[in-house]
């Protein structure tokens, strides 16, 4: 990625970890800068890098601070070492890998008895439960993140017509359920308590700590949504 680096600052997370911060929104370009930052780090790892966490619009590097101090020069803490060379990083061309134009197709199925909050959703936002169906599956989400549960994808961006807050109380939700925070989507990979807006839920398994890639999504892939009905959904 040869563009003009965006805006950031580098600060600690504890002792042992720095994130780099492009600024706290969701936008596609600095996502595209963060992964691309993700693998090049993978790749090519900081002297005492343990790993690198993205997130939409940051980068979390964490290291070993015992074997870093070792490494570093004299007269330098060990935060500043990192630091320098994160800056260092962030000069260089940075190759973004191509994971954008990989696309997956993710089964839904809408009906009442998997989506609680369709018919709120629907009534707040005055149109019917068919038209939130259509909107949600007519257009294609980037995969931002993966988060708060192994697998959770959070997805964006939703049309302004079916964006709905969090819920203010927390319920128990269904593995695979669908669900809309804000202009954000994403899907419950395990039953888990939540607070966003359940539209639908897919039968795909989105997590499987058994497979060598344990999740079905990962950051900077894309989602298409299709609409099915109960009786596919059971014998999908």
């Amino acid at each position: 990625m040869n563009s003009a680096i965006p805006s950031y600052r580098i600060f600690p997370l504890g002792d042992a970890a720095v994130t780099i911060d492009f600024g706290n929104v969701i936008d596609d370009t600095i996502n595209q800068k963060v992964l691309a930052l993700f693998y090049q780090l993978s790749n090519d790892p900081l002297q005492g890098m343990i790993e690198t966490i993205p997130a939409y619009s940051s980068i979390t590097v964490c290291y070993d601070i015992y074997n870093t101090s070792k490494k570093k020069p004299a007269g330098k803490t060990v935060y500043e070492f990192i630091s320098e060379q994160l800056h260092l990083r962030l000069q260089q061309p940075v190759p973004e890998k191509e994971t954008a134009s990989e696309l997956i197709t993710i089964p839904v199925c809408y009906e009442k008895e998997f989506a609680p909050d369709m018919e709120h959703l629907a009534g707040e936002k005055n149109i019917t439960m068919e038209e939130v169906i259509h909107i949600h599956t007519s257009k294609q989400y980037r995969v931002y993140m993966l988060g708060f549960l192994p697998g959770f994808s959070y997805m964006g961006e939703v049309d302004d017509k079916i964006a709905m807050p969090r819920k203010t109380q927390p319920v128990n939700v269904a593995a695979g359920s669908l669900g809309i925070a804000g202009k954000q989507t994403g899907i419950y990979p395990l039953a888990s308590p939540g607070g966003w807006q359940i539209i639908g839920r897919t039968p795909l398994k989105l997590f499987n700590a058994e497979k060598e890639t344990p999740t079905l999504l990962k950051a900077g892939v894309t989602v298409q949504f299709i609409s099915i009905s109960k009786n596919e959904f059971e014998n999908y």
